[in-house]
C-alpha cells in the first residue's frame, strides 16, 4: 500500500485555489477505501488563505485470468 500512496503522490498536481490564484500545498493523504476499490484522498491547503481542496486517486485493478484453474485434490480414504 506504501508504494501505490507513494506513486499516486508523484504523479500529482498540486491544484491552484480559487480564491488566491496560487498553488496550493500539500498537507496529507489517506486511505479512504481499500476495497473493492482502492482510494486514497490527498488533501491540500493555500498557503495564503487556508482554503483545502481535495483530489482522489483511484486505481483500477487489472482483472488477469490464470494459465489454468487448480482445485484441490481430495484423497479416497476407501480401499
Amino acid at each position: 500500500m506504501v508504494d501505490r500512496l507513494r506513486s499516486a503522490a508523484e504523479q500529482l498536481e498540486a491544484p491552484m485555489c480559487p480564491d488566491c490564484h496560487v498553488e496550493m500545498k500539500w498537507f496529507r493523504s489517506e486511505l479512504l477505501s481499500d476495497e473493492p476499490t482502492p482510494v486514497i484522498a490527498h488533501l491540500f491547503v493555500c498557503p495564503h488563505c487556508k482554503r483545502a481542496s481535495q483530489a482522489n486517486t483511484v486505481f483500477r485493478r487489472g482483472q488477469t485470468t490464470p494459465d489454468r484453474l487448480s482445485a484441490p485434490r481430495f484423497i479416497s480414504s476407501a480401499a
